[in-house]
């Protein structure tokens, strides 16, 4: 797992109580020791009897807490430090014990009295059968903890530890870092600002089987989703049909198969957003006939011909609308050309009215379609160009949003 800008040097108290699902929660531990997070873990007693503290120092490079450490003379209110020193609380799982400690105040161990010393978010986890899950106490603690401001992600439903299935299983480390992520995103310098950014390919029908389309897989277009999330910004993703990839936790998705169908989609949600981000792959052309069933393969026929015609062009129309779109500030196109990189770049960047240009060379193996890098050259309205050297996809939409975060908020670049 690469470094993450957002949890760089970030401190998180990660609480874990008596569960099952504490396993799982090394792993998220693990994930954000990687992210660049610094992981103070605190053990209640029962999450002993399921996990040692040495798997969390393993794993995060840092001291892991317990009970004992409450009445540790060799440090100075250790839970005043690590709650007043958090940038957010985690506690997973959380078990229905805990959140009622929680919901009443109660301060008995030192996860408990680290979360009431907390001045920042607390978010938790909470992982229960489903019967305890459902109980009129504990969903009573959640709606307190809600009035609260406390953060609640899940449960899921899926089969408990008794044997049971339903509502009442531990949300995946994945979903739980994404989670993490907008808690800690949601002041950033794109908060209140409300992002469209466009993925994948889309689809256009020959007959009810078959399709023309392209090998994009959306991976930048949803990096890019989430680099908008991580600064605070309100998105809306719009994926085309090639784009099977998990939504980045807080945006919203819409999911379009046709350039038709994702036009729509860019001009309804344009209406009300401060930047678009166009890095869908979409089809220039579409069959020009769509037969109603399916085409069989005659024993004698050598060939099928089709003829196409153009689809419209997404970026013109919503260049000729910006009058409908009063906050639109931002227009970011993508290029994704196998020659005359810069020049078609640049004639597309004049052609639309943009504001900025990324440009790739799709027929390069380490920077095309479905890799997970890419190397990308930013062209704006000035003439400036500026290539970025090759990186991960997660690192180019960084750097994107970074340049649309300035020019919404009076930068330059």
């Amino acid at each position: 797992m690469e470094p993450i800008a957002l949890l760089q040097d970030k401190r998180i108290a990660l609480g874990v109580c008596g569960g099952i699902a504490a396993y799982k929660v090394a792993d998220l531990a693990s994930k954000l020791a990687q992210a660049g997070a610094r992981v103070d873990c605190v053990l209640t007693e029962s999450a002993v009897r399921f996990v040692t503290p040495l798997t969390f120092a393993s794993v995060t490079g840092r001291r892991a807490f317990t009970d004992a450490d409450l009445w540790d003379t060799a440090t100075h209110v250790p839970h005043v430090g690590l709650g007043t020193q958090a940038d957010l609380v985690v506690i997973a799982p959380a078990t229905a014990n805990t959140l009622a400690k929680l919901a009443q105040g109660l301060a008995d161990n030192l996860l408990t009295v680290t979360a009431l010393a907390a001045r920042c978010p607390v978010l938790v986890v909470p992982a229960m059968d489903a019967g305890m899950w459902e109980h009129a106490a504990t969903q009573a603690n959640i709606a307190t903890l809600r009035e609260r401001g406390v953060i609640i992600v899940g449960p899921e439903r899926g089969r408990m530890a008794s044997g049971l299935v339903g509502l009442g299983r531990m949300a995946e480390p994945g979903d739980i870092l994404g989670h993490i992520r907008l808690a800690l995103g949601r002041n950033g310098p794109l908060a209140g600002r409300r992002i469209v950014v466009t993925a994948g390919g889309t689809q256009e029908p020959l007959d009810p089987v078959r399709y023309v389309g392209n090998r994009s897989s959306g991976k930048q277009g949803f990096a890019l989703a989430q680099a908008a999330l991580d600064r605070g910004a309100s998105v809306t993703l719009i994926a085309g049909a090639t784009a099977n990839l998990p939504t980045p936790i807080g945006a919203t998705r819409v999911d379009v198969m046709t350039t038709t169908k994702m036009q729509d989609a860019v001009t309804e949600a344009c209406r009300g957003a401060d930047a678009l981000l166009m890095a869908a792959a979409v089809a220039d052309f579409r069959p020009a006939q769509v037969a109603e069933q399916k085409i069989k393969k005659s024993s004698d026929a050598t060939e099928l011909a089709l003829r196409l015609e153009r689809t419209p062009d997404i970026l013109a129309a919503v260049h000729a609308a910006r009058n409908e779109m009063p906050r639109l500030q931002v227009v970011v196109g993508f290029a994704a050309e196998t020659q005359d990189l810069l020049a078609n770049a640049q004639k597309k960047l004049a052609a639309k009215g943009l504001d900025l240009i990324a440009a790739n060379d799709v027929s390069a193996s380490d920077a095309g379609f479905a890799v997970d890098t890419n190397r990308v050259t930013i062209l704006d309205r000035g003439g400036r160009a500026e290539a970025l050297p090759l990186m991960s996809k997660a690192a180019v939409a960084q750097a994107l949003i970074e340049r649309v975060a300035n020019r919404l908020t009076g930068g330059s670049r």
